[in-house]
């Protein structure tokens, strides 16, 4: 009788045979793009507007709370215009 060794084993696969790839997204249209940039850019006002007034408070000795509340509103509110340009310039 002759002896023959059986076939090799394959290894076992690390990964499933399959993999997931998702379907490619169509690009963002030019016209929601400028409306990100210009919104973003009116959100930017009330920013410069309370870097200003921020300035002066600091200048006066005593400063009233509410101004300080509405100062940092309006630099949220100028970081939200500096997001929303970031997000419409560099895509999804």
């Amino acid at each position: 009788m002759s002896e023959t060794n059986p076939p090799p084993i394959p290894p076992a696969p690390s990964e499933p045979p399959y993999k997931y790839v998702p379907p490619p997204q169509s690009p963002r249209s030019g016209c929601a793009t400028a409306f990100m940039v210009v919104f973003g850019l009116i959100l930017l006002l009330p920013g410069l507007c309370a870097l200003l007034f921020g300035f002066g408070v600091l200048s006066e000795s005593k400063t009233d709370p509410s101004i300080l509340f509405l100062i940092l509103l309006g630099l949220a509110v100028c970081f939200a215009g500096v997001m929303l340009i970031r997000a419409a310039i560099k895509g999804r």
